[in-house]
């Protein structure tokens, strides 16, 4: 472990890089830092490269916590790397052919199906093994996939490869699951069942097998679903103020109003709630949060279950 000083400067680096309060450090370093710990101690022991999954709703801080584990992974002298479903979208003329030839919904980015799962397969494949790897970019402010030009080129062997998604880790539901619609754009717009039917078949084809890759698993615990369109709705405001102080105004474009997030969430549900039903009991970590995504509990289990001695609840 690095000493206080260097401890304290790596803390004040990254709550600027985030523009986060003091407090997300103290909690940082109770909550996340022995879990980092016990990554580091299995990644030593697999000499190899180790993958995390990490799964959380939108605004759920995942983004986040993955940024947080990469540099404190790297403060310890490990290579680390941060990778977002997200960057793995297609294109929005993918997408396009996608509601023309399946279910008009799959235009709209997000659900499994929406991802380019061949392309994982590729990355994941090669990072596994050590070799040079070109990593997709997906900018949301113009909903499509960044040139090749663009994308990050990682040409050394990386230790530890942090995963994160928001369906990641996400699992099919049988086909009585499906019948009954679980919101308004469901019954609405799927009337029939078709998009969430294909998007439940994908994640058993596609998805699944990709979870192969990862030797552990976190999760960070929204306390239900309603969460989840006041977290978002921050989330935009954030990459709002973001765009309205750089250079570029005509990035705006691709931002969305309270109704349009309020909308958007709903292709989210059904799956969100089979991972805040399920995920709990299988991931190795779940931090358990309250509405204000501060940290109240968490568990552990399998490899990282000596770690539930010292695991800390807040009452926040």
């Amino acid at each position: 472990m690095v000493h206080m000083k260097e401890q304290q400067a790596f803390y004040q680096t990254f709550l600027a890089k985030h523009r986060l309060p003091e407090s997300y450090g103290n909690s940082a370093q109770v909550n996340f830092e022995p879990v980092a710990q016990a990554i580091l101690e299995q990644q030593v022991i697999k000499q190899a490269p180790y993958f995390v999954g990490v799964n959380g709703c939108q605004g759920s801080g995942k983004t986040t916590l993955a940024d947080y584990l990469v540099q404190w992974f790297e403060a310890q002298g490990k290579s680390a790397l941060a990778i977002s479903l997200d960057d793995f979208y297609l294109t929005k003329a993918e997408r396009r052919e996608l509601a023309e030839y399946v279910h008009p919904l799959f235009k709209t980015r997000g659900v499994p199906g929406t991802h380019d799962t061949a392309l994982m397969v590729n990355v994941l494949s090669s990072l596994a093994v050590g070799k040079a790897t070109n990593i997709p970019r997906f900018d949301k402010s113009i909903d499509d996939r960044v040139e090749l030009s663009e994308w990050t080129t990682i040409t050394q062997p990386v230790d530890i490869i942090v995963f994160e998604g928001w369906c990641w880790g996400a699992r099919h539901q049988t086909e009585d699951a499906l019948d009954a619609p679980v919101n308004s754009l469901e019954s609405e717009q799927d009337a029939e069942g078709i998009w969430r039917r294909h998007v439940n078949t994908l994640l058993t084809t596609d998805y699944e097998p990709l979870y192969a890759f990862m030797d552990c698993w976190l999760m960070l615990k929204a306390p239900s679903f309603e969460c989840v369109y006041q977290w978002r709705l921050e989330q935009e405001e954030k990459l709002k103020a973001k765009l309205q102080s750089s250079t570029n105004k005509a990035s705006m474009s691709g931002l969305m109003s309270p109704e349009q997030i309020a909308e958007f969430i709903q292709f989210y549900q059904r799956i969100t709630d089979e991972l805040l039903s399920r995920l709990p009991e299988q991931a190795d970590v779940v931090w358990q949060l309250n509405a204000d995504q501060g940290i109240q509990a968490w568990t552990a289990r399998h490899t990282f279950s000596h770690l539930n001695s010292i695991s800390h609840s807040e009452g926040e």
